[in-house]
């Protein structure tokens, strides 16, 4: 099975059933399989914070949301992470490629590399770091912590896990 394929079973296994995503290009496999994965209601995202804002809406109306970006955006969404996702208890698992380490071709992703873990550390938002294929095995684990407890919870896939840029 690909990390792509185990992504979306173990979504759908914790009944996780609306996901937005904002395009990157080592992210573009599994929202393509979200994408035609029909017990999954899919909507794209302009941004990030609006993206959470579909979760948001999407968690009030019943569902089980999630929501795949890059981590560049991480700035932008920390308003809508604390006074929304963290205020209301709302479990939000984030599928974050984390882009401008070791290898990555674009300059400007290095410096929110930098910042993103220690962001995510401010808001007490659990982070695990995915770097080998191997690792999207504890993914139902994450999914079904982060429903239990009621938090937001971060997955960051480097570009090794992703089998480069």
């Amino acid at each position: 099975m690909s990390v792509d394929d185990k992504i979306v079973a173990d979504l759908v296994n914790n009944k996780v059933e609306f996901v937005t995503t904002v395009p990157c290009k080592q992210l573009a496999g599994v929202i393509d399989k979200i994408d035609a994965e029909e017990q999954i209601y899919h909507i794209p995202s302009n941004k990030e914070d609006e993206g959470m804002g579909l979760c948001a809406g999407a968690f009030m109306g019943g569902k089980r949301p999630a929501i795949i970006m890059q981590n560049t955006a991480i700035g932008v969404t920390i308003n809508t992470l604390v006074t929304l996702t963290q205020y209301y208890r709302m479990p939000l698992p984030m599928l974050i490629s984390y882009r401008g380490e070791l290898g990555e071709p674009v300059a400007c992703q290095v410096e929110m590399a930098v910042h993103t873990k220690a962001l995510l550390a401010q808001l007490n938002i659990p982070t695990y770091h995915f770097h080998r294929e191997e690792d999207v095995n504890e993914l139902d684990a994450i999914l079904k912590h982060t429903f239990m407890c009621n938090k937001p919870v971060a997955i960051l896939t480097d570009a090794s896990f992703w089998n480069g840029y």
